[in-house]
């Protein structure tokens, strides 16, 4: 990786952060990731969890509708966090060790969300 690698993922995460309850439908979830173009909410729960796009399709493909199926019933629990200052470098190693696309910045408060997209873009 390049020395942009050695950022903080405070200069390429995503924020303000977007959230949603586990309560709240896939449906409600999926439109609202398609009106802010985004691709994962973070659930308000503790610790942190998450819903993707990829959760979504889950629901499609089993012949779920989003309008019964609940985030608290497609999310997943207890994600991995960061801090702010963790260099672009670490995170990217955290994403291909977990499998993962997403990572919420975490301080004292729910700060952005680093994707493997802003990674990319990155190194563009």
């Amino acid at each position: 990786m390049s020395q942009d690698s050695e950022a903080a993922v405070r200069e390429i995460m995503s924020s303000p952060v977007e959230t949603v309850t586990p309560e709240e439908t896939a449906a409600t979830a999926a439109a609202r990731m398609r009106d802010e173009e985004i691709s994962a909410l973070l659930v308000t729960t503790a610790p942190p969890s998450i819903v993707t796009t990829t959760d979504m399709l889950a629901v499609v493909a089993d012949g779920e509708s989003g309008h019964e199926v609940t985030v608290g019933e497609v999310m997943t629990e207890a994600v991995e966090t960061v801090p702010p200052d963790l260099e672009v470098r670490r995170a990217a190693e955290m994403m291909t060790t977990y499998g993962i696309k997403h990572i919420p910045v975490v301080d004292d408060d729910y700060l952005g969300v680093v994707s493997s997209t802003d990674i990319t873009a990155l190194q563009s």
